[in-house]
C-alpha cells in the first residue's frame, strides 16, 4: 500500500512538472510573438510615415524620379514581408525575408535623404525636417523592438532546447532571431554636415 502511494505521488509530481513545462514553453512561445508584434507595430508606422516623406520630397526633387520610385517599390516590398512574418512570428523563411526587405528599405531611404541634403530648400523644409525627425525616432523604437524580440526568442529557444523542455519541445518548432543581413545596414552610418 505504502508502495503504491509514493508511486501515485511520483507520478504526480512527474506529471505537475511536464505541465510545468509545457506551460513554460507556451508561455515563452507567446512572448516571443508579442514581441514581433511590437516590432510589427514600428515597422507598420515607418511605412505609414514613408509615403509623407516622398510626397514632401516630390515638389523638390522633381529630377529624382528614379530615387522615389525606389523608395516606394522597396516601402512596397518591406509591407509585404512584414504582413507574411507577421503571420507566422519566428519562421526562419518569413524573418529572412522581412530582413531583407527593411534592408533594401533602410538603403533606399537612405540615398533618398542623401539625395535630400542636396536640396537647400527641401533640407529647409519644417515638415520634411519632422518626417525626418520622427523617422529617426521610429528606426530608435524599431531596433528596441527587434532587441526585445531577439532577448524573448533566445529565452524560447534555450527552454526548448534545456533539459527537460526538450523532452517536451517536439511540438515547438525553433524561432528565428531577427538578423541584420544586408551589408549596407551593418556600416556605419555617414553625417555630414
Amino acid at each position: 500500500m505504502l508502495a503504491l502511494l509514493v508511486l501515485v505521488g511520483l507520478g504526480a509530481v512527474v506529471a505537475f512538472a511536464a505541465i510545468s513545462v509545457y506551460n513554460g514553453l507556451v508561455t515563452k512561445r507567446n512572448a516571443y510573438k508579442n514581441a514581433y508584434s511590437q516590432i510589427d507595430v514600428q515597422l507598420k508606422r515607418r511605412h505609414d510615415l514613408i509615403p509623407n516623406l516622398v510626397e514632401t520630397a516630390k515638389a523638390y526633387l522633381k529630377h529624382e524620379r528614379e530615387t522615389l520610385e525606389a523608395v516606394v517599390a522597396a516601402r512596397n516590398a518591406a509591407s509585404t514581408a512584414a504582413r507574411v512574418a507577421a503571420a507566422n512570428p519566428g519562421d526562419p523563411r518569413a524573418m529572412q525575408g522581412v530582413s531583407a526587405a527593411e534592408g533594401a528599405l533602410t538603403g533606399s531611404l537612405a540615398r533618398l535623404l542623401a539625395v535630400a541634403e542636396a536640396y537647400p530648400d527641401l533640407k529647409a523644409n519644417q515638415t520634411m525636417s519632422q518626417l525626418k525627425e520622427e523617422l529617426s525616432s521610429t528606426e530608435n523604437r524599431i531596433a528596441f523592438a527587434r532587441q526585445a524580440y531577439n532577448d524573448a526568442v533566445m529565452s524560447y529557444n534555450n527552454a526548448r532546447e534545456t533539459f527537460p523542455g526538450v523532452l517536451l519541445a517536439g511540438g515547438f518548432p525553433a524561432a528565428q532571431s531577427f538578423e541584420v543581413e544586408a551589408p549596407a545596414e551593418r556600416e556605419a552610418v555617414k553625417v555630414s554636415f
